[in-house]
């Protein structure tokens, strides 16, 4: 605050000048501006990536119970149905209907569970729609075609009858076979039920880096 100097009693004595209202209004706009940009950053940032827990084993052993990732969701991406379909050029959203690739064989990928509504799982896309699946003598099929899967530590102790996978639908297995509540207990999961890809370990340090996805033969 500025210091105005007043006579008083032939001595000079230093009083505090008052803000002026117009002050105050400017302080109170520049906290208002502040925590606008900080709420449009932060919801920028969250629809872009989303930070996640794991919680239990059926992902051992590539990923840890209490390990902590980042999810990238735009690249799950879908704009077809939408208003945003219209204003994009032709050709450049894909034939599943999103914009960035969408959905792939062996991405480690979240998920609303269809049991659990309120839950979010974690799991690996093993099947796309309009593939054909099944698990028999501890192996899965694709389209008739046994898949390499060198994550899995053991192999799947159950039998899945051949069946194609729905229009809009994915089906997702645990990689620790034995012990995963995943698409052979409840079937594939909806397009609309996926948030996004696992994209980075960051937490525990040790287990810090990107998560890989395998290339499965097409």
């Amino acid at each position: 605050m500025a210091l105005v100097e007043e006579q008083a009693g032939g001595q000079f004595a230093a009083t505090k000048a008052s803000p002026s209202n117009g002050g105050v209004r400017s302080f109170v706009w520049e906290i208002l501006q502040t925590v606008l940009l900080t709420l449009v950053i932060f919801l920028a940032v969250r629809a872009v990536v989303q930070n996640f827990k794991v919680e239990g084993a059926s992902m051992d052993p590539t990923l840890h119970s209490g390990q902590y990732l980042l999810i990238n969701k735009v690249g799950y991406l879908r704009v077809a149905g939408t208003p945003l379909e219209h204003l994009l050029p032709p050709g450049l959203v894909g034939e599943n209907g999103y914009l960035f690739g969408g959905p792939q064989r062996g991405d480690i990928v979240v998920f609303r569970a269809p049991v659990q509504p309120d839950k979010d799982f974690i799991k690996r896309i093993i099947a796309l729609p309009g593939d054909t699946v099944e698990v028999r003598i501890g192996q899965v099929f694709v389209n008739g075609e046994p898949i390499d899967e060198p994550y899995i530590a053991y192999r799947p102790p159950y039998v899945v009858p051949r069946q194609v996978v729905p229009p809009d639908h994915y089906y997702v297995l645990g990689d620790n076979r034995p012990n995963s509540s995943d698409s052979h207990v409840w079937g594939p999961v909806p397009a609309e039920n996926l948030i996004g890809r696992a994209w980075v370990s960051y937490w525990p340090p040790s287990l810090w880096g990107p998560v890989s996805t395998p290339a499965y033969a097409r």
